[in-house]
């Protein structure tokens, strides 16, 4: 396949895998000649990236990552770089999670499984202005939890890494201190997430986020979340 002349196009890719990493630089080295490529191993330094540069063209994200907590990547960068379009290549396959990270912003779900040749065909279209998953997804299809989808996508960025350090079971002094700001501007993000969620406790919140990762946000279960948000009373 000829390769386009790409001098002015930025890519980055974030996953934990290097060797998957040099694949898919590999794969976007052979469709844009010349482009810029960037290689991340956690969420940080992918926002760290963005921070001193946002103009790139698009982020290849794995919804497992250090930093990442299921959706909750994907969600805090199309809300904090909505310009930017994403796309997950994850070695999740779960069509439910293919339709979720879809209302939540991406561009594309690109399966690892896929092979080489399927992931450069999904790219070419997601860069050609068109969105791709696998032939067999039904994006129409229902979501038992669709409304709780809508109200996660409303959270701001700082609410979203919010409720991710709620759900580690952080106290406020602790989210204060890790976000640089006060004790009170972090309750003030809690009583907006609680809102916004529609429910009444911290507890409440984070298994609502459990329920929508599938089990990714905490890598438990609600009682397992109800213990996270209980501790960081």
């Amino acid at each position: 396949m000829a390769t386009v002349p790409a001098a002015t196009y930025k890519f980055i890719i974030a996953d934990d895998h290097p060797l998957f990493r040099g694949a898919l630089r590999q794969t976007l080295e052979t469709l844009f000649a010349g482009a810029e490529i960037l290689e991340f191993g956690a969420l940080d330094e992918v926002t760290g990236a963005l921070e001193q540069d946002s103009e790139v063209d698009l982020i290849l994200l794995d919804l497992s990552m250090p930093g990442v907590r299921g959706f909750s990547g994907l969600m805090y960068l199309r809300a904090q770089y909505a310009s930017v379009p994403v796309v997950i290549v994850s070695a999740n396959e779960d069509p439910q999670a293919i339709r979720r990270s879809m209302s939540f912003g991406a561009s594309g779900f690109i399966p690892k499984s896929r092979g080489i040749e399927v992931i450069r065909q999904a790219v070419q279209a997601i860069m050609n202005g068109d969105t791709w998953v696998p032939d067999e997804i039904d994006l129409s299809a229902g979501d038992t939890n669709g409304d709780l989808v809508q109200r996660l996508a409303t959270l701001t960025p700082q609410q979203v890494r919010v409720l991710m350090m709620l759900s580690e079971g952080l106290l406020n002094k602790q989210i204060a201190y890790e976000l640089s700001v006060s004790e009170a501007t972090v309750k003030a993000h809690v009583s907006a997430i609680l809102q916004k969620l529609g429910v009444e406790s911290r507890t409440q919140a984070v298994i609502a986020a459990s329920k929508i990762e599938n089990g990714q946000w905490l890598g438990g279960d609600e009682e397992t979340a109800d213990s996270a948000a209980t501790g960081a009373r």
